[in-house]
């Protein structure tokens, strides 16, 4: 198995914790997947327009109509970022700016949840474990920075002090 197949097993099963946790709290869950095995495509949101965006991991919804997307990621720890001197978490700069496009598309809120698991990252103590995140809109009003040289197309990060804390792990 290769290091990034190894990876995306890893995020599945966050994914799938994450899935559990809002099962437990009396919601379904419709999770969005690839449509072709091995294409290691994530999902996709096709628009009226005729375009496409890359979308959230899960639908989640209840009896009473409130349906969330949600991005589900699986981090070993938080990581140290020494210019703001802040424990942050991070994701893709590209899928962070499809998601906000998705916000803008639907009434539905979009949550990003990083399920830490209390480990710890390189030049950094323990993480405290847990899962962390918030709605799309509000984590744009907290981003603690970005970085272009990381990710294929550049990171945005939030300080852990900032994200709310849904349960610990």
């Amino acid at each position: 198995m290769s290091q990034f197949e190894k990876q995306l097993e890893a995020g599945k099963t966050g994914e799938s914790e994450i899935a559990l946790w809002f099962r437990a709290r009396g919601a379904h869950v419709l999770p969005i997947y690839e449509i072709e095995k091995n294409q290691y495509a994530g999902p996709a949101l096709y628009t009226a327009s005729g375009g496409s965006l890359i979308a959230p991991d899960m639908l989640c919804f209840n009896k009473s109509g409130k349906i969330s997307w949600v991005e589900a990621k699986h981090k070993t720890a938080f990581s140290w970022h020494r210019i703001s001197q802040r424990f942050v978490t991070g994701i893709d700069l590209h899928h962070y700016e499809q998601y906000l496009e998705i916000s803008e598309l639907v009434d539905w809120p979009v949550f990003i949840l990083f399920l830490q698991r209390g480990g710890t990252a390189k030049d950094s103590h323990k993480s405290e474990p847990g899962l962390f995140g918030g709605t799309i809109k509000y984590l744009k009003t907290i981003e603690n920075h970005r970085h272009k040289n990381w990710g294929k197309s550049g990171m945005v990060y939030w300080a852990q002090d900032r994200l709310n804390k849904y349960d610990t792990y």
